[in-house]
């Protein structure tokens, strides 16, 4: 039994995610979130939507951006066999006029994975 713990445990630790695996992460989720926001019928301005065609492929244009700011304003707390990631992002502008909304983000990753246990926005 000893072993089998001491063998999970091990796992857990070699399995826990980077700061580098979690950027990937939060920029496919902060693709959604601002799709969400800017692309939903609070988002963008009546004109703005009717100009710009596609809003979900300009924003998802964005992931490689967003993962590298999730990368600049994330801190991770390496709790050995699992780490908490908070990401606290926003206000920037992504379009002129149009601001992404601000968000923190509170994830959980453990064995390769990630689980976000919260998130907030507030609206501006």
């Amino acid at each position: 039994m000893g072993v089998a713990l001491m063998g999970t445990a091990a796992a857990l630790a070699i399995t826990n995610p980077t700061l580098k695996d979690y950027q990937t992460h939060a920029g496919e989720q902060l693709v959604e979130l601002a799709t969400d926001e800017v692309c939903g019928q609070r988002g963008l301005p009546m004109l703005m939507r009717v100009w710009l065609k596609d809003c979900p492929a300009v924003i998802a244009s964005q992931q490689t951006s967003l993962a590298a700011l999730a990368g600049q304003v994330s801190s991770r707390l390496d709790l050995g066999l699992l780490s908490v990631f908070t990401t606290e992002v926003g206000g920037q502008r992504l379009l002129p006029g149009l601001r992404l909304p601000r968000y923190t983000i509170t994830t959980v990753g453990v064995a390769g994975q990630f689980i976000t246990v919260n998130t907030h926005s507030d609206q501006f």
